[in-house]
């Protein structure tokens, strides 16, 4: 298997050779503050089956135990890196490049959980009549965000691939 993702510019990249040891959902307050998000989802990896095949992504030490990792040029999250043992490394899941090939597994720090999460599913989705009028009212828009796969370049205004 070989998998591949990076952070949203494109300006760091990585590719996984390996198996995928798990995937989890993780509800802490730390991941919750690091994603801006009700949670972190993550892929362990071993970390000598994986490589960082463009630049080098910055960490910031958010615990004792914890570094994470992220892209210094746009934020986007992109590892959490447990400073103990040192074989295995969290990948976001939504920085690879088919985040639908690692549905989570497990979750974690559920009593972190934000209280809304559970009635997400309930919410009302927009019709095709309300996109229009939302398309209408924005008006076309260009996509900087570096495509879902690899290139060789990171420059944003390649648009959408």
């Amino acid at each position: 298997m070989s998998l591949s993702g990076g952070c949203q510019c494109g300006a760091v990249r990585f590719r996984v050779t390996g198996e995928i040891r798990h995937t989890s959902l993780c509800h802490c307050r730390m991941c919750q503050k690091a994603f801006a998000a009700p949670f972190g989802a993550f892929a362990s990896v071993a970390i000598a089956s994986m490589e960082w095949t463009r630049g080098e992504r910055k960490r910031f030490q958010s615990s004792n135990a914890v570094a994470r990792g992220f892209c210094g040029d746009c934020g986007t999250p992109l590892t959490f890196e447990a400073a103990i043992g040192g074989k295995n490394i969290a990948l976001a899941i939504c920085a690879f490049d088919d985040p639908d090939q690692l549905p989570p597994q497990r979750q974690s720090d559920i009593e972190a959980r934000v209280a809304w999460l559970p009635h997400v599913g309930d919410l009302p989705i927009p019709s095709a009549e309300d996109v229009a009028v939302q398309a209408a009212k924005y008006g076309p828009r260009t996509s900087f965000q570096h495509p879902d796969h690899d290139t060789d370049a990171h420059d944003t205004d390649i648009g959408p691939g």
